[in-house]
């Protein structure tokens, strides 16, 4: 299976334009609080994803039409995975609709694919022998406020180079 683009706003980001970084943190309404005998308690109200996406390519990423005050949809490559020992698994992200999530098992020290069932945010793993973990990958696509590209051009290496943020809505 060919390896799909980042996709943002609908446009693909082609290896042309550079084989992307791609990095996906939380950002979240939390903080830990301590108790009159010093305990820590973390106080979570909300949690969202944000993160950044950059390259340096032959072209520039060809992302300077896109209405950036509006939400735009990302397509993420960058693989999101849950590991345990239950068959049951809940997607934190929604996945891609073009690449549907797979699972794994650990059998002895090897991870082979295992058949999946996929039902909305949940996801059950058809059990393996002898699988002592189980593993659900999927790729995220995520409503998202992006600032336009920060972009460079070097006439010396005949390179553009590029750097996009992006917060979940």
């Amino acid at each position: 299976m060919p390896q799909p683009h980042i996709m943002l706003g609908g446009v693909p980001i082609v290896l042309h334009a550079g084989a992307p970084e791609e990095s996906i943190g939380p950002i979240g309404g939390s903080t830990v609080l301590r108790m009159s005998d010093g305990a820590a308690v973390k106080m979570q109200h909300w949690q969202r994803s944000s993160g950044s996406i950059s390259g340096s390519g032959w072209m520039p990423p060809g992302l300077a039409g896109l209405d950036y005050s509006q939400p735009l949809e990302l397509r993420s490559t960058k693989t999101v995975g849950h590991v345990g020992e239950g068959l049951e698994f809940t997607l934190l992200c929604t996945p891609r609709p073009d690449v549907a999530p797979w699972a794994q098992a650990l059998v002895g020290e090897d991870w082979v694919r295992a058949a999946c069932a996929v039902d909305g945010s949940g996801v059950t793993v058809t059990p393996v022998a002898g699988a002592s973990l189980y593993q659900v990958c999927y790729m995220p696509v995520f409503s998202v406020f992006a600032e336009a590209p920060s972009e460079t051009q070097s006439a010396g290496s005949a390179t553009h180079g590029w750097t996009i943020t992006w917060e979940e809505t």
